[in-house]
């Protein structure tokens, strides 16, 4: 992501995601749990998808993960990627991809979350090659 890049993320920081984006900022990737059905999901949202319980969690997720599918926009100068994530606790993020070769990206490729500066303290999560 370049510098041009980074100076046009807007993040909107509500309460429900509040504490993602300050885990973020700390070098944690959150994702939340439910404590009725058992299962993660992101983005961080109170009431769990699956079952409608609100007795979700915070937790702290591996950042490890795989490739599910990407794309590049190569019309962008530096070109970059954009791609699903699904990370080894089961759920799937939207993300960047950075610091690799573009063209050496492949579905199911095995990445780890870095974190890149998002401005006002946050910090946005992207994925390396693992």
């Amino acid at each position: 992501m370049s510098a041009d890049q980074k100076s046009k993320i807007n993040l909107v920081v509500n309460s429900e995601g509040k504490p993602y984006w300050e885990g973020a900022a700390k070098g944690q990737l959150l994702i939340r749990t439910c404590n009725a059905c058992g299962k993660a999901h992101h983005y961080p949202r109170t009431i769990c998808p699956h079952c409608f319980s609100e007795d979700t969690a915070f937790v702290e997720a591996s950042g490890n993960g795989a490739i599910y599918s990407y794309s590049v926009t190569r019309q962008a100068k530096p070109p970059y990627v954009i791609a699903y994530v699904t990370l080894d606790e089961g759920v799937t993020m939207l993300t960047n991809i950075v610091d690799c070769e573009i063209d050496r990206i492949r579905i199911g490729q095995k990445v780890r979350v870095k974190f890149s500066e998002a401005g006002d303290g946050y910090a946005l999560p992207v994925f390396t090659s693992a």
